[in-house]
C-alpha cells in the first residue's frame, strides 16, 4: 500500500518558508548584484515577485514556489501548491500568463498514478487562472515536492509593492488564519471532514482579485501571507514603509475549523520560529490566550491577500472581496506613524 503523501514529507509541510532571522543571514551574504535599471522590483524589500520592465505599457512578474505535501490527496496538493505560487503574481497586481512545473518526487515510494494527480490538480488551478502549464522539470527526489514557476504581466503603473503603504492606510486581510494549525492537525490524523473541507477551499481560493487591485491607485501596498504568519508578513510591510500598524485583535478572521484545533494545542515549529524571529517587533496583549498568539504567528499555505488602502476606498476594497467570494475578508486594523512595530489592541 502506498505510503501517506504527508507522512513522506520529513520536513513538516504548511508550505513553511526558512525563517526570516536565517533568510536575512543567507541574504546578507550573496555578493554584490547587476543593478539594473528594468527591475522594478527585486530582492530589496523581499517582495512577492520579480518584476523587470519591457517598455512603457509592459512589465513580466516572475516568481517560483513549491513545498512538500501539506495533504494527503494528490490532487488536492497539487491543486494547493499552484494556487499558491500563482498568489505571488496577483500579489504584485499582475495577472499570470503560463507556469512551469517543478517535480520532485521519490521514485519507487510514490506511484506514478499519485504523480499524475499531482500534475492533474496543479494543471487544474492554473486553467481556474486562465492559463497552462506548459512543461517543467522533473527529478527523483528523497522527498515529494510541486510547485510552479508562474510567469506574468502587469501594467508598470500598477505595480504594487510590499514596502509602500502609507500613514493612515486601512488594512484589510483577504483569508481567514489557521492553515498551518489545520495542516499539523491533519498530519495527527484528527481533522474531520468538515475541517478539511474547510481548509481545503480556503487554500484553494485563487487570490486573482490582486489584478483588479493593481488597477486601484487608492491600494498602495500589498502582499501575500504565507509562510512567515501575519505577524511576519505585516511586519515587513512595516520595515518597507518606516511605518507601524495598529490592529485589533477582535477584527483579525481566524477560519473556525482552525480554532478548536489552537485551543488543543496544536501549533506548527514553523509557527514557533516565526514568533521568536519577529516577537519581539509584536506588541501583544498581556492577557492573550497562547492559542490566540500561535495563530497570529501561524503559517499559511496559499493565504489570503493584504491590501494597505487610503481610507477613503478600504469599504470598496472589502466589499470586492465579498463580492469575489472571499467571505472571510476584513478591515483589521490601520498603518501609523512610529517605529516598524505591531500593535495588537484587544
Amino acid at each position: 500500500m502506498e505510503a501517506r503523501l504527508t507522512s513522506l514529507a520529513h520536513g513538516g509541510g504548511c508550505g513553511c518558508k526558512i525563517s526570516p532571522a536565517v533568510l536575512d543571514v543567507i541574504l546578507r551574504q550573496l555578493p554584490a548584484q547587476i543593478r539594473d535599471p528594468a527591475m522594478l522590483v527585486g530582492l530589496e524589500t523581499k517582495d512577492d515577485a520579480l518584476v523587470y520592465q519591457i517598455d512603457a505599457d509592459k512589465a513580466v512578474v516572475a516568481t517560483t514556489d513549491f513545498f512538500m505535501p501539506v495533504v494527503d490527496d494528490p490532487h488536492d496538493f497539487g491543486a494547493i501548491a499552484a494556487t499558491n505560487a500563482l498568489s505571488d503574481v496577483y500579489a504584485v497586481g499582475g495577472r499570470p500568463l503560463f507556469a512551469l512545473a517543478i517535480l520532485g518526487m521519490p521514485v519507487g515510494k510514490v506511484s506514478p498514478a499519485t504523480i499524475s494527480a499531482i500534475l492533474a490538480g496543479g494543471a487544474a488551478a492554473a486553467a481556474g487562472a486562465g492559463i497552462a502549464v506548459a512543461g517543467g522539470h522533473s527529478i527523483d527526489a528523497p522527498e515529494p515536492i510541486y510547485g510552479l514557476a508562474v510567469v506574468g504581466l502587469v501594467h508598470p503603473d500598477r505595480v504594487k509593492r510590499n514596502s509602500t503603504a502609507r500613514a493612515g492606510d486601512v488594512l484589510v486581510l483577504g483569508k481567514g488564519l489557521g492553515v498551518g494549525v489545520l495542516c499539523h492537525a491533519l498530519k495527527q490524523g484528527l481533522l474531520s471532514a468538515d475541517d478539511y473541507g474547510q481548509m481545503r477551499a480556503t487554500t484553494l481560493k485563487l487570490n486573482s482579485i490582486g489584478a483588479d487591485f493593481g488597477a486601484m491607485p487608492a491600494v498602495h501596498a500589498m502582499t501575500d501571507v504565507t509562510g512567515f504568519g501575519l505577524m511576519g508578513h505585516l511586519l515587513e510591510v512595516c520595515e518597507g514603509a518606516g511605518l507601524a500598524a495598529r490592529l485589533r485583535l477582535a477584527d483579525v478572521p481566524l477560519l473556525g475549523a482552525a480554532v478548536p484545533h489552537a485551543q488543543a494545542g496544536h501549533n506548527t515549529g514553523a509557527g514557533s520560529r516565526n514568533r521568536a524571529a519577529v516577537g519581539a517587533q509584536v506588541r501583544l496583549p498581556e492577557t492573550l490566550a497562547e492559542w490566540h498568539r500561535n495563530l497570529l504567528f501561524d503559517p499559511q499555505t496559499s493565504g489570503g491577500l493584504l491590501v494597505s488602502v487610503a481610507p477613503e476606498a478600504a469599504g470598496e476594497v472589502l466589499a470586492m472581496f465579498r463580492a469575489q467570494g472571499y467571505s472571510d475578508a476584513a478591515i483589521i486594523g490601520e498603518m501609523v506613524a512610529g517605529p516598524a512595530e505591531i500593535h495588537v489592541l484587544a
